[in-house]
């Protein structure tokens, strides 16, 4: 991994990419994408001049996951569904590893699942994520002047969601955590909205921010939500 003087940074190179952007990941990283071409001096100096808006953040992060939940597979564990959160209870017989009933999320005590419950959960929000967010998808690209792309979930590690370079053109597909329905739904169209201006603009600059600001105007405190709670959005 690279280092510039006190920043550690993961560099990405890609010939599709026209500008240079940095992010300051899920898990803390720092992640620097740029064009192929981008010369090192050149990466050394966008690193140098954001040096400040780095360590803001990072400084931000390390605050907000201060309080990250440590979960315990136990009667009266709380976990999140849509925002919400609700209480595990563990029973003796029913026919699915994992229901979602009333206020309480059942969990059959079963060898497989008392082994291994964070699969349960996986499963039933890789459920939930297939039936829901290609619906958030389809309600959302009009707005945007594209056609609804390829939805696929999956774990995206530290990312929320990931566009393939296909759906520049306004086809391909977007790449969603599964993670993601643990979030309301305010947030969770606040996602699908940001990867779907992305094939409008690629990077992040001011006009990206203007094109999601037509759609979303609140995409503000959407985003903050989602930079708030989303260390407590774990197994």
């Amino acid at each position: 991994m690279p280092i510039y003087k006190d920043i550690a940074y993961t560099l990405i190179r890609s010939h599709r990419r026209k500008t240079a952007s940095i992010y300051i990941e899920r898990d803390g990283s720092v992640t620097v994408r740029v064009p192929d071409n981008l010369a090192d001096t050149e990466i050394a100096a966008l690193i140098e001049g954001k040096r400040y808006w780095i360590h803001k953040h990072l400084t931000e992060w390390r605050e907000l996951n201060a309080a990250q939940v440590a979960r315990e597979y136990v009667n009266g564990e709380g976990f999140l569904y849509l925002g919400r959160s609700y209480r595990l209870q563990w029973v003796a017989e029913q026919a699915a590893p994992l229901q979602l009933k009333g206020d309480h999320f059942l969990l059959r005590r079963d060898p497989q699942t008392q082994a291994n419950p964070e699969e349960a959960f996986r499963a039933f929000y890789r459920e939930q994520a297939h039936a829901q967010i290609p619906e958030r998808v389809a309600r959302y690209a009009p707005a945007f002047g594209v056609p609804p792309p390829e939805v696929h979930i999956m774990d995206l590690g530290h990312r929320w969601a990931s566009a393939n370079a296909a759906a520049a053109d306004g086809q391909g597909r977007l790449n969603f955590h599964w993670r993601c329905m643990m979030a309301p739904l305010i947030a969770l169209d606040y996602i699908v909205s940001h990867e779907l201006a992305h094939p409008r603009v690629p990077d992040h600059s001011p006009a990206f921010w203007s094109e999601l600001d037509k759609v979303l105007p609140d995409y503000p405190e959407r985003q903050r939500w989602l930079r708030e709670h989303g260390a407590g959005m774990a197994l």
